[in-house]
C-alpha cells in the first residue's frame, strides 16, 4: 500500500539528502513498459558515463559483471574492448512521478510493489540494526569474512562510483546492504553525500510502515533496546501505530495487525 497525503506546498523530494531514495515496482516485461513509459515522456535519464551519455534502460548498456548492478570506468573499457553488446532483454529503468518521486520499473516478473531502494550513512550496520531490531531476513549475498558485528559494521566508501546511474558522475555502490520484509526488500548503498543523512519526517518519502502482531511487546522490546521513538502509541481507525526512527535517520511506522 502506498499512503499520500496532502500537503499544504510541494514537500523536498530531493533524493539524496534522506534514507529513503526511491520505491521500486516489477512489471511483467520491462522493454514493453519502457515503451509505454518512453510515449508518455516519463522516462528519467539513466547515464552511462560522467560524458552525460544515457539511457532508458539497464538492458541497453553494457552487462553487469556478476552480482554488480553496474560498471566502473575501468569496467567499462574492459567492455569495450571485449566488444560487450547490451542484452536487450529485461532490465530496469525510472520514471519520474508526482512531486518529483523517482519510481523503479524493473522486470521481468509478476507485477507488484517489489523494494524500497536506500541510502544508509553505514550500510553494513544498518542491516546489522534492521535484524537486530526488527527481526528482518538479512539480503541474500555472499557470507562475509566474519559475521557482521557493532565493531565491524563500518565499511569505508568504495574507490569508484560505477554506472549506469541516476546521477551523471555516477553512484557509490560499495559497501552495500539491505533486507527483507516478506516478500519486499530494503536495499540500499552508501550516504552518496559527505554530509549525515536528513530525517525522512516531511520529505517526499516520509516513512515506511510495518504491522506487527502485539504493538505493546514491540514497543517494551524496542525501549530496551534503545531504539529512539519519533511518536508514542496513537490510534489509527481501529488500531494503533507507533513512528521510531532508523538508522540514518529514517521514520518506521509500526501497526498493529491481526
Amino acid at each position: 500500500m502506498i499512503v499520500f497525503q496532502k500537503a499544504s506546498a510541494p514537500p523536498v523530494a530531493d533524493p539524496d539528502i534522506t534514507a529513503y531514495w526511491h520505491f521500486g515496482w516489477a512489471v511483467p516485461d520491462s522493454r514493453k513498459a519502457l515503451e509505454t513509459f518512453r510515449s508518455q515522456n516519463l522516462l528519467v535519464p539513466f547515464y552511462t558515463d560522467d560524458q552525460g551519455e544515457y539511457v532508458g534502460i539497464s538492458s541497453d548498456t553494457y552487462p553487469y559483471p556478476p552480482g554488480v548492478p553496474g560498471r566502473t570506468k575501468d569496467q567499462i573499457a574492459e567492455a569495450t574492448a571485449q566488444k560487450l553488446e547490451p542484452r536487450r532483454i529485461g532490465g530496469n529503468g525510472y520514471i519520474a512521478g508526482p512531486d518529483h518521486a523517482i519510481v523503479e520499473f524493473t522486470g521481468n516478473a509478476p507485477e507488484r510493489f517489489d523494494h524500497v531502494h536506500m541510502w544508509q550513512d553505514d550500510p553494513l550496520c544498518a542491516q546489522l540494526w534492521y535484524v537486530t531490531h526488527l527481526e528482518a531476513t538479512p539480503r541474500q549475498a555472499p557470507a562475509p569474512a566474519a559475521p557482521l558485528t557493532a565493531e565491524n559494521c563500518k565499511v569505508p566508501r568504495g574507490p569508484q562510483p560505477s554506472w549506469p546511474s541516476l546521477d551523471r558522475k555516477g553512484t557509490d555502490r560499495f559497501p552495500t546492504g539491505g533486507v527483507r520484509f516478506d516478500d519486499v526488500a530494503m536495499n540500499w548503498y552508501m550516504n552518496q553525500t559527505e554530509r549525515p543523512l536528513y530525517p525522512t519526517s516531511g520529505h517526499l518519502m516520509d516513512h515506511i510502515t510495518l504491522s506487527v502482531s502485539n504493538l505493546d511487546s514491540w514497543i517494551d522490546k524496542l525501549k530496551r533496546e534503545g531504539v529512539v521513538f519519533l511518536r508514542e502509541p496513537y490510534s489509527i481507525g481501529t488500531t494503533r501505530g507507533v513512528m521510531i526512527e532508523g538508522p540514518s535517520r529514517e521514520a518506521i511506522e509500526l501497526i498493529e495487525g491481526e
